[in-house]
């Protein structure tokens, strides 16, 4: 039996560059926006509110990137996913620091979870664009 199994992890580096990189997008589209990004058991790495950003979108960009890390996959998708079934959806979302629309991608390297970027403050496609840029920075862009 293996105990034990050697596991990637997301440096501080990284994070940071990936926080600084979705700001810089944020910039270029005009908006203003909150990222976090979190390793795989959804403790926060770095966080970065761009200029004039809304301070509560700061937390529901961690709960963003907590959400993506938690669950695997694309906040969005998740809630795609769950919308076709009531009881499930509603509870789910009522989960503390969970977030179910678009702006969270988990973070994978060589098909292994590694954590989850989470992005607040524009229209929920410009939380994603600004995300996919944040990860396109360190290489782990998502499909």
């Amino acid at each position: 039996m293996q105990v034990l199994r050697p596991a990637q992890v997301l440096t501080a580096a990284a994070a940071h560059a990936a926080v600084g990189a979705a700001v810089a997008k944020a910039t270029e589209l005009g908006v203003a926006i909150n990222v976090c990004v979190v390793d795989a058991g959804g403790n926060q790495i770095a966080f970065l509110r761009g200029d004039g950003a809304f301070l509560p979108s700061g937390r529901i960009a961690r709960d963003k990137a907590y959400t993506a890390a938690g669950f695997g996959a694309p906040t969005g998708a998740l809630y795609d996913a769950l919308s076709g079934d009531a009881p499930v959806l509603a509870g789910i979302s009522a989960q503390p620091g969970v977030a179910l629309f678009q702006g969270g991608l988990p973070i994978r390297s060589k098909g292994e979870l590694v954590g989850g970027i989470g992005v607040s403050g524009a229209s929920a496609q410009q939380d994603e664009i600004c995300a996919k840029a944040g990860l396109s920075a360190i290489g782990l862009a998502q499909d």
